[in-house]
């Protein structure tokens, strides 16, 4: 299956096909997992899930922005959001990318972006995770997180298990609120594991490390064979619920969260929401092939063929935004 992965990574970044579907809008089943373009639809969606005992992390989706503008309008939506969360008092805190606050344009230019959304979050006791992006972008990352956490305790972050330094990672960042994950972006063979057996192993051994030695520990998977080792891990090692908790994307296996939080585990749901959903999108389909039959269930009857449909799907889109620029020319 990794064909199938390195084709929706690359159509994540297609940045003709990103452009379009800002333009045409959520399409392609995106609308399932996506909770909406505006702040209002976010919080309704996350008022639903607060119901249902599931707290959530919000990202305003966005990354590898290039102009200072962008940047800035990203870190003012995002501030909107903390007052969101203050306003309608729902159970909820911000993810956010670096990239999309200004990293790729300036080092100190993003730095002062992150503080004034770090400075309006302390105001309101929310807290802010900060997502690890690709390898280019970890060092630099890592550098930020340093800085801020100088300031401001209410900081964690994530970290990816298909890196090699991964272990090395967890251990330096021990006393923070961290994130496991295994890893959404397409790196290579000389700084990540390749194979899906290693990828699991160092989950594993990321999650039992910061089980037993860390902070709080944010488990993000949908697989259910590394829920039932984790159920079982923190009970024969007497770990309480509540220096962990798991996470699941929005959209993905809604049963089981809901199942989750009912068996009395701490839950939270990865909402994203936001026009610029494309990239996010197809990296979820890259992820692991069972993305694709989620998300074929929620978009496409049962004798579509859930690859060849999000595939034409995507395809399609390219030619719509094709169609239109030449309009445009003529």
């Amino acid at each position: 299956m990794s064909w199938i992965k390195n084709f929706f990574l690359y159509l994540s970044e297609n940045q003709m096909l990103n452009k379009g579907a800002k333009r045409w809008g959520l399409k392609l089943g995106a609308q399932s997992v996506v909770a909406g373009t505006n702040i209002p639809e976010m919080i309704e969606s996350i008022k639903k899930l607060n119901q249902h005992g599931i707290s959530c992390t919000i990202d305003n989706l966005g990354e590898f922005v290039f102009e200072k503008e962008e940047a800035t309008q990203a870190k003012e939506e995002i501030i909107r959001v903390i007052e969101a969360i203050h306003e309608h008092e729902v159970d909820a805190h911000i993810s956010l990318k670096p990239t999309q606050l200004g990293l790729d344009i300036d080092y100190d230019f993003c730095l002062a972006n992150l503080k004034e959304i770090m400075e309006k979050a302390k105001s309101y006791d929310i807290f802010v995770n900060m997502d690890m992006e690709d390898y280019d972008h970890l060092q630099p990352s890592f550098d930020l997180l340093d800085e801020l956490a100088k300031e401001y305790d209410n900081i964690g972050t994530v970290i990816q298990a298909y890196f090699f330094e991964s272990v090395d990672n967890v251990q330096t960042y021990k006393d923070y609120r961290l994130r496991l994950v295994k890893g959404a972006y397409k790196e290579p063979e000389t700084v990540a594991y390749q194979d899906k057996k290693d990828i699991d192993a160092n989950f594993l051994k990321l999650i039992e490390y910061h089980l037993l030695s860390g902070k709080f520990t944010s488990i993000a998977t949908h697989d259910h064979h590394v829920i039932d080792y984790v159920k079982k891990f923190v009970k024969e090692n007497n770990i309480p619920n509540d220096k962990f908790e798991f996470q699941m994307l929005y959209g993905f296996r809604k049963d089981l969260q809901i199942e989750l939080a009912k068996e009395g585990y701490n839950f939270c749901t990865y909402v994203p929401f936001g026009e610029d959903w494309y990239g996010y999108f197809m990296r979820r389909l890259a992820e692991r092939p069972q993305n694709l039959n989620l998300v074929a269930k929620q978009v496409f009857n049962k004798k579509t063929n859930t690859i060849l449909g999000v595939a034409a799907g995507a395809f399609l889109l390219g030619r719509l935004t094709k169609k239109r620029n030449k309009n445009k020319e003529d």
